[in-house]
């Protein structure tokens, strides 16, 4: 799909190798958008990927002192949505990234990946827009910092030049006056794609709105403001009937289309919907309800920033081998290496156990841990196994001795058709690191990144209680 692949060591070689390659490279972080789009076809000029999850930094949250909060271009959605600072002071971003896939893609896919991909139904995009977020652009020839609401210019178009990286995402604080939500409308509670979402923002002194920000995603060709619902909402206090004639003027400045997932007709209705739910929760002070106090990672707890870094720029060609440990083994590749990391597993490695689902980071079968961290293996391009810790679910047992979540599906009857089983066995063991008594809530949320098409998930669920349970007992020396 790539001829070349850059794991960068700093954010100046990811700007030289922009300016040098232009048209014919892209960041890459996540990859979760665009190593799917390379493998339809629709980015038949990007030749070369330029890696920056090694580059130690880009991964902060932090606020400074005029009290605006900066994220790096390699924070994800699992970040945001465990950060305390951006609960506690931009929750309807919060909201939105824990909607974003499963924990798997969360895990890899990046906030600025989102938003530089610019589809309108993107979840994070409303409420940065709603917060009034900015982004810093860098090249050769300088800095440059665009508001998100100027940012894009149609459906998945942006002002960004090829030779331009994404250095920050900034915005001010929500203050102590200051109360907001996202709420998003799907077709399935995880793993769907907005076919409505909205952020709300509000700000109240004595009881009146001084200020209001209501933002619609999926239904235009760009994030955008419901402008006199916005209008109408300051001087007022909110009431039942303010609420609902708010919630008709931003369905009113909804632009929606129909298509395979809604009629426009609809969407124009579930915006008032969620409209009204988000401004209802802000009255009543509920906007956190149903949001984890304790979100399910599947990170085994482990500081990645710690992991996985490169002291100097490492170039992969088709004659670049990819030396990495799988299972606690070094491995030597000489091929592979413009293949994802779940075909460089099973054609290249000979570990099948890792299965080929989707390909598409949509059923969650080919889960392994890349330096820690439970990810989609066919959203990973090989070369970023170069130097990094994998572990395929042939590793998690000792010898002969299985690991008590392999136990517990047997024991348990959840072994179906087998097929999805070792990407559920992967996410639960990854579960009980993080949470070794979890509640059947992080059990479910565990497994939202995994589709069983025997609809056993009963079965499934039992089991990783029972693994726990063993893990409890003491029947657990994996970890």
């Amino acid at each position: 799909m790539w001829d070349q692949y850059i794991s960068a060591a700093n954010i100046e070689e990811v700007i030289s190798a922009l300016d040098q390659y232009r048209e014919k490279a892209r960041v890459v972080a996540g990859g979760t958008d665009l190593i799917l789009e390379m493998e339809r076809g629709v980015r038949p000029d990007v030749k070369i990927l330029v890696d920056i999850t090694r580059i130690p930094g880009l991964d902060q949250i932090v606020l400074d002192d005029q009290q605006w909060i900066h994220l790096g271009p390699r924070v994800t959605h699992n970040d945001c949505a465990n950060s305390k600072l951006i609960r506690e002071m931009a929750y309807p971003l919060a909201r939105a990234a824990w909607e974003v896939g499963s924990p798997q893609i969360r895990n890899r896919g990046t906030i600025a990946g989102n938003v530089i991909t610019g589809s309108p139904a993107n979840d994070t995009i409303s409420p940065l827009m709603a917060l009034g977020a900015q982004v810093v652009l860098r090249s050769t020839s300088g800095t440059r910092i665009v508001p998100l609401e100027k940012f894009y210019l149609g459906v998945r178009r942006t002002t960004m030049q090829s030779d331009e990286a994404l250095v920050d995402i900034r915005f001010p604080a929500l203050q102590q006056n200051q109360r907001g939500t996202f709420i998003k409308y799907a077709l399935r509670h995880a793993q769907a794609i907005s076919l409505v979402n909205a952020a709300v923002i509000v700000t109240i002194e004595n009881q009146k709105i001084t200020q209001a920000s209501i933002t619609l995603g999926s239904v235009a060709p760009t994030i955008i403001h419901a402008v006199e619902a916005e209008t109408y909402l300051v001087g007022r206090s909110l009431t039942e009937s303010v609420i609902a004639k708010a919630a008709k003027l931003a369905s009113d400045a909804a632009r929606p289309i129909t298509d395979v997932r809604s009629s426009a007709s609809y969407r124009r209705a579930i915006v008032e919907v969620i409209v009204t739910r988000a401004l209802n929760a802000i009255l009543n002070k509920n906007e956190t309800l149903g949001f984890p106090v304790e979100p399910v990672l599947l990170s085994g707890g482990l500081d990645r920033r710690k992991n996985g870094t490169v002291k100097q720029s490492q170039m992969h060609h088709a004659d670049t081998p990819i030396v990495t440990t799988i299972n606690g083994k070094v491995y030597t590749f000489e091929t592979g290496q413009n293949k994802t990391l779940l075909r460089l597993l099973r054609e290249d490695a000979g570990l099948i156990g890792t299965k080929e689902g989707c390909a598409e980071g949509e059923c969650g079968a080919c889960t392994v841990y890349l330096d820690g961290m439970a990810v989609m293996s066919c959203m990973v391009p090989a070369p970023r196994a170069h130097g990094a810790e994998i572990t395929t679910v042939e590793g998690i047992s000792e010898g002969d001795v299985l690991h008590p979540v392999q136990q517990a599906f047997v024991e348990k009857g959840a072994v179906q058709c087998g097929y999805c089983t070792p990407g559920f066995v992967m996410s639960a063991a990854k579960l009980l690191e993080e949470y070794p008594q979890p509640s059947r809530e992080q059990i479910q949320q565990a497994i939202t990144g995994n589709l069983c098409r025997c609809t056993g998930y009963y079965k499934i669920v039992e089991a990783i209680e029972l693994a726990a349970l063993l893990k409890q007992q003491g029947g657990d020396n994996h970890g």
